[in-house]
């Protein structure tokens, strides 16, 4: 968790609007700490997060945890305000995940560009540079940058604040590029319909084994580069029995960024989840 981690000791996030160039600074609650919205968009409501833990008169260790639950259930009532906002309007929100490099930014740009008759928003989440919203915004997809600095994954509060800056219309998707992380992601719902993690071939085949939480909580597993299969060592049905066995209902599609029709299966899966929007 954050306070074992490490990444507790970043003390604001920063979105950028690249369609406005517009920096705001949040605090660990989520509020803006520089340059206020004026927007009178149907907003997001705000969740005032007050932490109270009591040290273990032995150790931190009691101390730690309580700090920990509390983080968790205060982003667990950001989160389901997230989730309420986007179902009202018919909004698709998928939070996608992956370790750094596996692909999900290549999708994503290929997704917007061979979807582009859609309506899709992005929140971009890494620690820092806007690389890949820059990446995102090449393709004419609203996009807003959330860099959390010395944190090492998106909060439900940093979402709300990201989707006040996009104002999706209703009956659109929000595509949640979450930090690149397979431990924390995994513990912070953002309010999102779905979970889509994104694994490569170019990682090891025992990745559920090792990251059982991330594979747990998924909806849907992609594994990417998988043009690549019969130049590396990785075993695709090994990969997928290994999924399966930490999460028996987690659908799982082979994919590729890079040929053609590669992400069709993806195309396919995404119509069906706003079909059951309707």
């Amino acid at each position: 968790m954050c306070d074992v981690c490490g990444c507790s000791e970043s003390k604001e996030m920063l979105l950028t609007n690249l369609q406005t160039g517009r920096h705001v600074h949040l605090d660990l609650n989520g509020h803006e700490t520089a340059e206020h919205s004026h927007s009178h968009s149907h907003e997001i409501p705000h969740v005032h997060r007050q932490i109270h833990s009591h040290p273990s008169s032995r150790s931190g260790l009691g101390h730690i945890i309580r700090v920990e639950e509390s983080l968790l259930k205060h982003n667990d009532v950001a989160a389901q305000r997230n989730r309420e906002w986007f179902q009202k309007r018919g909004i698709l929100a998928l939070n996608f995940m992956s370790s750094p490099g596996a692909g999900k930014t290549t999708i994503l740009e290929r997704l917007l560009r061979e979807l582009s008759g859609e309506k899709f928003y992005v929140v971009e989440g890494d620690q820092a540079t806007l690389r890949d919203a820059e990446r995102i915004h090449a393709t004419g997809a609203p996009v807003v940058q959330v860099n959390t600095g010395a944190s090492c994954h998106l909060t439900a509060e940093s979402i709300s604040a990201a989707v006040r800056q996009l104002n999706p219309t209703p009956d659109s998707t929000v595509i949640i590029e979450n930090v690149g992380n397979l431990v924390c992601p995994a513990l912070f719902d953002l309010g999102q319909q779905a979970r889509i993690v994104v694994a490569s071939v170019t990682e090891g085949d025992d990745k559920p084994l090792k990251y059982p939480h991330m594979f747990r909580v998924a909806d849907l597993v992609l594994l990417n580069k998988i043009d690549l299969a019969p130049h590396v060592d990785f075993q695709p049905e090994l990969f997928e029995k290994y999924a399966r066995e930490r999460n028996p209902d987690v659908e799982i599609l082979r994919v590729s960024a890079k040929t053609p029709g590669g992400l069709n299966p993806l195309y396919l899966w995404l119509r069906g989840r706003k079909h059951l929007l309707v």
